[in-house]
């Protein structure tokens, strides 16, 4: 289904677009923020998007400031989640009887959980991580993980098992520190983005379909 573009008000004479999905029937909306390279309009988040659109989940996918001025600088903390708020919010208005979900790839989940952390998302139910960005690779460690203990609401980490961002025995022990609140779903070889080496016969479309199926069922658990 095609996209409808959106304009979503950051206040301070700031907008960034937007891209709209809500397929027939729905049963839940996604608010979903890119990751630090790539903007909305990437392969990897039409992808989703697309996938989930297939599953009954409508998503509103959106840019930050930076990636709509072209930068590669991504936006101070503050201002990144000015725009997770503003895009929660529009979501909320765009499909006000469905139950309310946000997250994102990588940075994007990084920016939406931080903002969660420092003040709950209006109305959002749990938080979906595609690939989330434990630590630099090569540079292990848990320090921005450390927010997400101040979250009250169900997190979902949809993780590749060799995710150079997110080293699986620190992933695990993140995971496990969070309790009952947290779900982490492995995709079995895979790296941050979703792919697999061809040597485990595994292809990067069946590697998303389980994440988005993964996705889909706890969203599905939590909607209700």
């Amino acid at each position: 289904m095609t996209p409808e573009p959106v304009i979503i008000d950051l206040g301070e004479d700031h907008a960034v677009s937007g891209l709209w999905m809500k397929p027939d029937a729905a049963t839940a909306v996604l608010v979903l923020a890119h990751g630090a390279g790539a903007g909305m309009a990437h392969k990897s988040m039409t992808a989703i998007t697309e996938g989930l659109a297939g599953r009954g989940v409508a998503t509103l996918r959106y840019n930050f400031l930076y990636m709509e001025r072209g930068s590669k600088r991504p936006d101070a903390p503050a201002l990144a989640h000015a725009a997770v708020r503003a895009a929660v919010a529009q979501a909320a208005r765009l499909a006000p009887d469905l139950p309310l979900f946000a997250g994102g790839r990588s940075f994007g989940g990084r920016m939406t959980s931080q903002a969660q952390a420092a003040q709950p998302l209006a109305g959002v139910r749990g938080l979906v991580f595609f690939a989330f960005p434990l630590h630099p690779p090569a540079k292990p460690g848990v320090e921005r993980a450390e927010h997400l203990a101040e979250i009250k609401i169900p997190l979902l980490f949809l993780q590749g098992s060799r995710d150079e961002f997110a080293r699986l025995d620190l992933l695990e022990s993140t995971v496990d520190a969070l309790g009952d609140l947290a779900t982490l779903k492995l995709l079995d070889a895979a790296d941050h983005a979703f792919h697999a080496p061809a040597k485990t016969g595994r292809k990067d479309a069946e590697v998303l379909g389980e994440a988005l199926d993964a996705a889909r069922a706890w969203i599905g658990d939590h909607a209700r």
